[in-house]
């Protein structure tokens, strides 16, 4: 039995990646959206700080900022700006000396422009300002160039998703503690479970009876069913040992006196008598023997792989052909009449053959002297095979039927085992069908109905 994973872990798994994966998916947007704030409101301050400058710059002709455009400079969202001012006809005016290359060119008309660039080896945002105005007597448009590192953009971004990380890794780490020991207690019932079943013994195969949770009922409604099934089996098989010592400690017994006198007889001609009396009773104690085997094997469930199809009519054939020569020399008349319709059924076609050999011995030996014909009809009735022995001898009392299907039974007198019917009726359980008795019209009659 190959192992695999616990069904605490399973379940554990089954809720925890779903949830981790929500939780992936939740920090992504989470990320992503404070991307996107931190892009527009870095934007802005950069936007605003243009603004500043070139306000100052006009007002002092680019000498001075004021104090509240110098704090911009200094802390704009966490992180120092930098900036430059040139003329209109490229004359640097203010500020740093090269402010960051675009890196694509910027139209003349273009008032606005935000883009990425690099700047002293680090990566930054800037934004180019064009603004027409008047510094110094020089009027035209002045280009305001401000830019920050986008690492300051980056801080802020970890500094307002970090929690939000941390708060959900903290509730994952807390549901996977709660469901961890919640699937343990859930599991409980199974662990009773196990226990009641690790009782269960050959000696003990009651059901089990004990509140378990709904999603197991059907395992353990099946597995009580296997348990009767199994009980039922081992008494069958109890009491067909116990019937079968029965049935062959007197045909043994008989067997060892009858060698025992062979052994001692005085005479060459008691020895011969005695002799013949013992292989007659050898050879209906192997009799027996073999109706118990047969028995046992009509009522053992056949394999799938010893399941065939075959064609009854082709079996009853040649088992018409073969009574008819016994009944001959019992001087008993045998009549047949078998359907010619194709047909087939699933099962042993040997126990088949068996059952019917049966119930047409039955009616040779067990008929009475008044015996005088003995009839084998097979015919389909819709999807049923009937096949039906019928004598005129003595029969059988109907009060008495189900004795004379009980194993071992015996109607009056007899030289027989008993075994006759119920391996007929064994035999077409087996096929799915049954064996009935009948006394009409003055003859008694078997009848085996099988589904085709």
């Amino acid at each position: 039995m190959k192992n695999t994973l616990s069904l605490r872990v399973r379940l554990t798994l089954i809720i925890l990646l779903p949830l981790i994966l929500v939780a992936i998916l939740v920090g992504a947007w989470a990320y992503r959206d404070a991307q996107t704030n931190a892009a527009e409101r870095f934007d802005r301050s950069l936007l605003s700080t243009a603004l500043a400058i070139s306000r100052d710059t006009a007002a002092t002709g680019g000498n001075a900022l004021r104090e509240e455009t110098r704090d911009l400079l200094r802390d704009t969202s966490g992180g120092a700006v930098f900036y430059h001012v040139y003329a209109p006809d490229g004359v640097f005016v203010t500020g740093y000396a090269t402010p960051p290359i675009p890196p694509d060119p910027i139209a003349l008309e273009t008032t606005q422009t935000y883009y990425d660039a690099t700047y002293q080896s680090d990566p930054v945002r800037a934004l180019r300002f064009s603004q027409t105005t008047t510094i110094d007597g020089i009027s035209g448009p002045f280009t305001f160039t401000v830019w920050q590192k986008i690492t300051v953009r980056e801080g802020f971004v970890a500094s307002r998703t970090g929690p939000v990380f941390l708060i959900i890794a903290a509730l994952i780490g807390a549901l996977a503690i709660i469901v961890w020991f919640g699937v343990a207690r859930g599991l409980a019932p199974l662990i009773d479970l196990e226990e009641a079943i690790a009782r269960r013994s050959a000696t003990d195969l009651s059901p089990i009876k004990r509140r378990i949770p709904q999603e197991v009922t059907g395992i353990v409604g099946r597995f009580n069913k296997l348990l009767d099934d199994l009980s039922r089996t081992l008494d069958a098989k109890n009491a067909f040992i116990s019937d079968a010592a029965h049935q062959l400690r007197n045909p043994i017994a008989g067997v060892l006196t009858l060698a025992e006198s062979v052994a001692n007889a005085k005479t060459l001609d008691d020895m011969k008598e005695r002799s013949t009396d013992l292989l007659d009773a050898a050879r209906d104690a192997g009799q027996l023997a073999n109706n118990l085997l047969t028995l046992e094997r009509a009522q053992a469930t056949l394999p799938d792989e010893n399941i065939t199809s075959f064609n009854p009519i082709d079996i009853l054939e040649g088992i018409a052909e073969n009574c008819a020569a016994i009944a001959r020399e019992h001087g008993i008349d045998f009549f047949v009449d078998l359907t010619d319709h194709a047909m087939h059924l699933s099962g042993d076609p040997v126990m088949f053959e068996q059952a019917i050999l049966n119930i047409v011995n039955n009616a040779v030996h067990h008929g009475g002297p008044q015996l005088s014909q003995i009839s084998l009809v097979a015919k389909d009735i819709g999807d049923t095979l009937v096949v039906s022995v019928s004598d005129d001898g003595k029969g059988i009392a109907e009060n008495d039927f189900d004795r004379a299907l009980g194993r071992f039974s015996q109607i009056g007198p007899s030289a027989g085992s008993g075994l006759g019917l119920p391996i007929a009726a064994a035999v077409a359980e087996g096929l799915g069908g049954k064996v009935g008795l009948s006394n009409e019209g003055g003859k008694f009659e078997v009848i085996l109905s099988c589904p085709l």
